[in-house]
């Protein structure tokens, strides 16, 4: 069983966004797949009750709880589990970082996302984790795209590939508990969503032990 988790410690980063559909993604690629929502805001389990009984599975957990969790979910035989942390709680997210074989860190191209995007990046350093940045809520056409890219790169943070950008299918999908792909099947925001799906597997077949969810 591989682990996936999305950790941000800046609110707003788009972090259940990407965590909703990234489980979705590999649920429809044919992975037994849990969603285990780890913020008291429950924005991910709102979204599953929404959603009905269509994959992929969810369940609400306290961090502290985590291990039983991902122990009990490895007993059912899940293929994969994603971790939706909260923002603004070091522990919780230390707890998942050190729990999981991948990191996510969402950012936004913005000069305060990427200043608190340090902190994050410290968390998972002391979890002995290296993350990707995926630039998120991204506009579509603007420079500061390229600028984030290049002083993600200065500090020599890895970076995914695919750019996910501001598209009014995210916020109308999850409305009623779908995905980008289920609201505007081949639309730009479902491609996204692929390509990063993509995009993290194959990062993560390259680092065998520690970083594989494929």
């Amino acid at each position: 069983m591989k682990t996936l988790a999305l950790v941000s410690q800046k609110g707003g980063s788009g972090k259940t966004t990407l965590a909703v559909h990234l489980a979705a993604e590999a649920a429809a690629a044919g992975q037994k797949t849990l969603l285990i929502d780890l913020d008291p805001q429950a924005s991910a389990a709102l979204w599953g009750d929404r959603r009905g009984d269509r994959p992929p599975d969810i369940a609400t957990e306290h961090p502290a709880r985590l291990e039983a969790a991902l122990t009990a979910a490895r007993d059912t035989g899940y293929d994969l589990v994603v971790l939706d942390t909260a923002p603004h709680a070091d522990q919780a997210a230390l707890r998942a970082a050190k729990a999981a074989n991948l990191i996510l860190v969402p950012c936004r191209p913005a000069t305060f996302d990427l200043a608190a995007m340090m902190t994050t990046l410290e968390i998972c350093q002391i979890a002995g984790r290296v993350p990707t940045i995926v630039l998120n809520q991204a506009p579509i056409r603007s420079r500061v795209v390229e600028e984030a890219q290049a002083e993600i790169r200065r500090i020599r943070g890895r970076l995914a590939d695919q750019v996910i950008r501001q598209r009014v299918a995210f916020q109308h999908c999850l409305i009623n508990g779908r995905t980008a792909n289920e609201f505007e099947p081949g639309g730009a925001a479902a491609m996204e969503i692929t390509a990063l799906f993509r995009c993290v597997c194959s990062q993560s077949s390259e680092r065998s032990h520690t970083n594989t969810i494929a």
